[in-house]
């Protein structure tokens, strides 16, 4: 990890925002090169599940999507993205989920229709007893398409309601609830979340295909939200690149990690000492 990534760590004014709207928005976290190079991968990637039988005409969802190439790799440690992760998170974390999302154009007529409005990690939020919800995780969508109009499939989002246990809908169905805004960014564009923050994908209206990298971090000591087959690749990672992708001395080392669990933690000793505890 190169020091010269503190150059964005996370700001005051952004924990703030994050705090009380969970969510931030970070413009130009990829460069148009990286944007290409990641939509020649995504696409190749989408036209494989067409070819093997995909519904052209419905959203594809694709989890674990981290092996198929480098430049998926390369963004689980991101100078510009990480410093900002750990600094919400702290340092024992780990990309304990990670999907890519197409959704082509539906071909159907604008409706007013409430959308599938969530908060993530299922069966959590049943099952953990505490007011508000503990935040757990975060996740970074990297939009590779431009959404920076609606009707594109936008990210709908509350907010500030990441710390209500429940969302009030319309009764008839009709309508979004109160507060929501469509997520509108550019290509390039990261938006971290909190996996608390009431959320909704959307159906695109309009005739381009929307194209987002979604990396979920999360605490050691949560499970893997997909098959994550990633164990092959920590022998060609460094120490905190291994950290993030899942390897530890030992089980326990999830719930008291040692120094050799957590490289993370060595690094910011040394770099961002007062993030340490």
């Amino acid at each position: 990890m190169n020091p010269s990534c503190l150059q964005y760590a996370l700001t005051e004014e952004e924990r703030k925002t994050f705090l009380e709207t969970g969510y931030l928005i970070m413009e130009d976290a990829l460069s148009p090169e990286q944007v290409a190079a990641l939509t020649v991968e995504f696409d190749r990637i989408y036209d494989d599940k067409l070819k093997a039988g995909h519904d052209p005409k419905t959203a594809l969802f694709y989890p674990n999507f981290i092996p198929d190439h480098d430049v998926f790799l390369n963004l689980v440690d991101y100078e510009k993205v990480l410093p900002k992760v750990w600094g919400i998170l702290g340092w024992n974390i780990y990309l304990y989920h990670a999907h890519m999302i197409a959704t082509p154009p539906n071909g159907q007529a604008k409706n007013d229709n409430t959308f599938g409005w969530h908060q993530d990690s299922g069966r959590v939020n049943q099952e953990m007893e505490s007011h508000p919800r503990p935040r757990l995780s975060l996740k970074v969508a990297y939009f590779l398409s431009d959404v920076s109009e609606p009707d594109r499939g936008n990210f709908w989002i509350v907010p500030g309601s990441h710390l209500n246990d429940n969302l009030r809908l319309p009764a008839d169905r009709q309508g979004q609830p109160e507060g929501a805004i469509p997520v509108r960014v550019k290509p390039g564009t990261a938006v971290f979340f909190d996996r608390r923050l009431w959320h909704a994908g959307t159906p695109n209206w309009s005739e381009l295909q929307r194209k987002v990298l979604f990396y979920g971090y999360g605490y050691r000591w949560i499970r893997t939200k997909d098959d994550m087959t990633v164990q092959h690749l920590w022998d060609k990672s460094d120490p905190i690149r291994r950290q993030l992708l899942g390897a530890g001395v030992n089980c326990n080392g999830y719930y008291t990690p040692t120094d050799a669990d957590v490289p993370l933690r060595v690094w910011l000793k040394e770099h961002q000492p007062e993030l340490v505890r």
